[in-house]
C-alpha cells in the first residue's frame, strides 16, 4: 500500500467524534493539539558504560510516550520535527543519540554490538513514564526489535523505518562506503553537504545549520562526522552475515506487539522480498510505503511519515 493512499484513507475516516484540524502531514483530534509549542527539555540516561543524551517534548496525554531511535551515522536531530509534531498530538516524545553518536558517550571499550544498543534501549525505557511506542530507523530499528524480543513487556508497539532483518547487500555496502569515505573530515560545511547530496541524490539547501548538528569542527580546522569511527560494522553487524540475518529473523518471530513497517518506495536497502519475509513472521503487523522516498524516509517526507505514525498509534488508543 502506498503511504499517501494510507494517509488519505485516514483523513477521510472519523476515528472519534471530536472536531479535527490540520497538523503537520495529517489530521488529529483538536483536543489533542497543543495551542502552543510543546515544552522541550534536555534529558540523559545512564546506560551502564555510557550515558545517552537527548531531548524530550512533553505531550498533554499522560501515559502516552514515543521513543525515537536514529540510524547509524545519524543523530537524534533527524527526529526533531517528527517528535515535536507527535508531542503536539498528545504523545510525550523522546529522542536520544545512540551510543557513539552525537552528544552521547563513546564506548571506552568500543562496544558497538547490536546487543549493546538493545540494552541501552531497555535502560532508556525503564526511565520513561510508561511503555512507549518505539520508532527506530535502520540501526535504531534493529536495536528496538532486539530489545523488544528480550523483554516482551518493554513497549506497546514498534515502528521499523526502512529496516528488516534481510536487507539488500548492495544498499548496505553503499551506506558503509559513504560512511568510510570521509573519516578524514571535510574542508568545509559545503563540502560535507555535497557529500550528503551525492549519497541521497538530492540537492542540499543553502542553509547548512541543520548539517552542523551532525558534524564537529576540530582543532585542525576540518569538519568531522559526530560519531565514533569504531561504530562501523564489525562481524556481528555485517548485513551479509547469515548468522546475523537468522538471529534477527528468530528475534522477529517472538515479537507479538503491533508493528508498523515503513519502507521508502525507492529504498536501496529494503526490498519488497525483505518486507514480505518480515511481515510473514510477525503476528500483528502492517506495512506502508512512502511514495518517492529512499532509505532516508523521514528526511525526504517527514510530514507524510509522521501522519502514518499518528494513524498507527491512534489505533492503539481506541
Amino acid at each position: 500500500m502506498k503511504l499517501e493512499d494510507h494517509v488519505s484513507r485516514w483523513l477521510t475516516r472519523n476515528h472519534r467524534p471530536s472536531k479535527t484540524i490540520e497538523s503537520g502531514g495529517g489530521r488529529v483530534p483538536q483536543d489533542l493539539v497543543q495551542s502552543s509549542g510543546p515544552d522541550r527539555k534536555l534529558v540523559s540516561f545512564p546506560c551502564g558504560d555510557v550515558v545517552l543524551r537527548g531531548e524530550q517534548w512533553a505531550g498533554l496525554r499522560p501515559g502516552r510516550e514515543v521513543l525515537f531511535l536514529h540510524g547509524a551515522g545519524q543523530t537524534r536531530h533527524s527526529w526533531s520535527k517528527a517528535a515535536e509534531e507527535m508531542a503536539c498530538s498528545g504523545w510525550t516524545s523522546t529522542t536520544v543519540d545512540l551510543r557513539g553518536h552525537g552528544e552521547s558517550d563513546w564506548s571506552q571499550d568500543a562496544d558497538y554490538r547490536l546487543n549493546a544498543y538493545a540494552s541501552d534501549v531497555q535502560s532508556v525505557v525503564s526511565r520513561l513514564g510508561s511503555r512507549p511506542v518505539l520508532v527506530g530507523a535502520s540501526l535504531g530499528g534493529l536495536s528496538a526489535l532486539t530489545a523488544q524480543a528480550s523483554d516482551p513487556d518493554l513497549a506497546r508497539a514498534l515502528v521499523l523505518v526502512d529496516i528488516v532483518p534481510r536487507v539488500s547487500a548492495a544498499g548496505f555496502h553503499r551506506i558503509r562506503d559513504f560512511m568510510t569515505a570521509h573519516l578524514h573530515g571535510f574542508n568545509s560545511l559545503q563540502e560535507a553537504a555535497n557529500a550528503v547530496s551525492g549519497y541521497t541524490g538530492r540537492k542540499r539547501r543553502l542553509n547548512l545549520a541543520g548539517l552542523q548538528r551532525n558534524v564537529r569542527l576540530r582543532e585542525d580546522g576540518r569538519w568531522y562526522w559526530h560519531w565514533d569511527p569504531r561504530i562501523l560494522p564489525g562481524e556481528d553487524m555485517d548485513s551479509e552475515s547469515t548468522k546475523l540475518v537468522e538471529h534477527l529473523l528468530s528475534v522477529a518471530r517472538t515479537v507479538t506487539i503491533p508493528v508498523l513497517i515503513v519502507r521508502g518506495e525507492h529504498s536501496d536497502v529494503v526490498t519488497d522480498e525483505g518486507v514480505q519475509e518480515l511481515d510473514h513472521l510477525l503476528t500483528n503487523s502492517s506495512v506502508v510505503e512512502v511514495s518517492g522516498a529512499g532509505h532516508m524516509v523521514t528526511g525526504q517526507d517527514n510530514d507524510v511519515f509522521t501522519a502514518a505514525i499518528l494513524e498507527f498509534i491512534a489505533r492503539l488508543s481506541t
